[in-house]
């Protein structure tokens, strides 16, 4: 399926490296690209509840940037009529280049829209997204390579960041092209990563109840397909010693995210596992906890 971006987002990306920040932030949002506003060289979200705020109405965008002048540009992924992002990311113990090369040549790298240098020295890839289909986020962090699709975000030019070393680098747009096509973001995740089956062993007995950082330690350390199962466990631990499920999620949803789960699926999880929790606390002779493995 080919999904056309607007010729007005793309042309936006071409202009934002000439805008102040608020220019640009308004010239997304009369492009239609909904935007929010991140702390200045960072990527944290000033609004309460973060990307799930952000607005392509111009009065809103425009008291958001006149509060904060400085603020970085903050894009939402995976909306419709909007983009998917794959970022390739450049660390000091690897790139996410090779695996770039190997999704390009199978075929499943190509059709991006925006092609923009992030400050690491790596690329963000725009795609559009499909109309009929929200793509999860996903991480593969030992190749180096991260999905941005329902329940993620980019910084988008000309928003800077400080980088590890210090210096202050940008976004900065390489190219755009009109003739796009969504990114089949699944077929490109087993492609650079495989599924693999791994059995699914709680951790030690004394990390059982109540121990909401060790939890999340033991959590973060999950292997890939293992990681929803992990936060439900670990989740309903919490639960049934007592823990709010705000505490839950600021503990467990940190470290489950940090591992690859996206927002949604977190959220999801955690409210699934404090409903069992509650149930078997009211129903003692339903087992929750040992099925997990079947």
């Amino acid at each position: 399926m080919n999904v056309q971006p607007a010729a007005s987002s793309l042309a936006v990306f071409a202009s934002a490296g000439y805008l102040s920040l608020p220019q640009a932030a308004l010239a997304y949002a009369a492009a239609g690209v909904s935007v929010f506003p991140c702390a200045p060289g960072a990527k944290r979200p000033l609004t309460r509840h973060g990307f799930t705020e952000a607005s392509s109405d111009p009065e809103q965008v425009g008291r958001w940037w006149r509060r904060w002048p400085e603020a970085n540009i903050g894009l939402p992924s995976g909306r419709p009529g909007g983009f998917d992002v794959l970022d390739i990311d450049v660390r000091p113990g690897g790139s996410g280049f090779p695996a770039l090369r190997r999704g390009r040549h199978a075929g499943l790298a190509e059709g991006w829209a925006v092609l923009v240098r992030s400050p690491s020295g790596g690329l963000h890839l725009y795609f559009p997204v499909a109309e009929d289909v929200g793509q999860a986020s996903w991480a593969i962090p030992r190749a180096h390579v991260d999905f941005r699709g329902v329940g993620g975000y980019v910084i988008a030019p000309p928003s800077q960041v400080v980088t590890d070393g210090g210096a202050r680098r940008g976004y900065r747009l390489i190219t755009a092209a009109r003739q796009a096509r969504p990114l089949d973001a699944a077929a490109l995740r087993r492609l650079i990563d495989p599924p693999r089956r791994h059995p699914f062993s709680r951790p030690a007995m004394g990390l059982s109840r109540g121990s909401g950082e060790r939890l999340g330690a033991w959590l973060a350390a999950q292997p890939e397909g293992n990681r929803n199962r992990a936060l439900f466990w670990a989740a309903c631990r919490q639960a049934e010693s007592g823990v709010l499920l705000d505490d839950a999620r600021r503990v467990l949803g940190s470290a489950a995210a940090g591992s690859g789960l996206g927002e949604r699926e977190i959220d999801a999880t955690l409210a699934s596992a404090y409903r069992t929790a509650n149930r078997q606390h009211r129903e003692p002779t339903v087992s929750m906890v040992w099925g997990l493995g079947r």
